[in-house]
């Protein structure tokens, strides 16, 4: 499965924003299980996770692997997915 995210600079923090889509969540619960997880990867320095949407938005000093960024998406109980 491929997951297409958005990404671009963003000059005034001179870091990195992120968009992934993650299949499952429902509630703030769910936001915060995301966010947690997400933000213990080196190098994440805001994260904001959207229910109603299913996405999340990640800042981060550089570009994170993707890798890193499934494994904590999954340890919380959810699916890193196509953007759609």
């Amino acid at each position: 499965m491929t997951t297409e995210t958005t990404t671009e600079s963003t000059e005034a923090s001179g870091g990195v924003t992120t968009v992934y889509q993650v299949k499952g969540m429902s509630c703030g619960h769910c936001e915060g299980a995301v966010s947690g997880e997400i933000s213990t990867i080196e190098g994440v320095t805001s994260v904001q996770a959207t229910a109603a949407t299913g996405q999340v938005t990640v800042v981060s000093e550089s570009v994170l692997d993707e890798s890193a960024v499934r494994a904590a998406v999954d340890e919380a109980g959810y699916e890193l997915v196509e953007h759609v």
